[in-house]
């Protein structure tokens, strides 16, 4: 099967034309200023932060508490209205050593970011617990993190919080 290919009539274009004003043009410069709504649940949690308090949401449907706060359930979709202080403490659920930063510069000691299963978010009933937030490790050598390691977070200095999860500075080992 053969495909005509229809010609349209017209005249190319160079860039000559637009140099010599042939060509009827307009340049802008875009000026693209964007601002970032956090909502009601995760504004809630930066605002928290900033007074040095970690909230996570209850539903009370499915029995968990969950953290960073949501609006909604994902596992059963009911509404998570309901915010609640957890504790600063938890435990390490898993763990990384990175000898490179975040823009691919190798370090000598490395950075520990850990998932931090928090104190006082579990479930309300039997249910599983759903309370990990990631954030790094400090205060510790390497070769002694470990999974089950209990851990509370080191705050930046409430003068110098700003409703960011950097005023947790990083979670240090706790005995138990």
């Amino acid at each position: 099967m053969t495909v005509k290919i229809k010609e349209f009539p017209g005249t190319s274009l160079s860039e000559k034309d637009f140099d010599e004003g042939k060509i009827l043009f307009n340049y802008d410069e875009l000026k693209g200023e964007f601002a970032w709504d956090t909502g009601i649940a995760i504004g809630s949690y930066l605002a928290a932060l900033k007074e040095g308090l970690i909230l996570g949401a209850a539903c009370y449907t499915c029995h968990k508490i969950v953290t960073p706060p949501r609006t909604v359930c994902e596992w059963c979709f009911d509404p998570m209205d309901e915010y609640i202080p957890l504790l600063d403490t938890g435990v390490v659920n898993t763990f990384s050593l990175c000898y490179v930063t975040w823009d691919v510069q190798r370090i000598e000691q490395p950075e520990i970011p850990a998932v931090i299963m928090l104190d006082g978010a579990s479930s309300l009933d039997s249910g599983p617990i759903m309370g990990g937030i990631m954030h790094k490790l400090g205060e510790v050598k390497p070769e002694k993190v470990h999974i089950g390691m209990r851990v509370k977070a080191v705050w930046k200095p409430a003068e110098e919080r700003e409703g960011s999860v950097t005023d947790i500075l990083y979670f240090k080992p706790i005995e138990n």
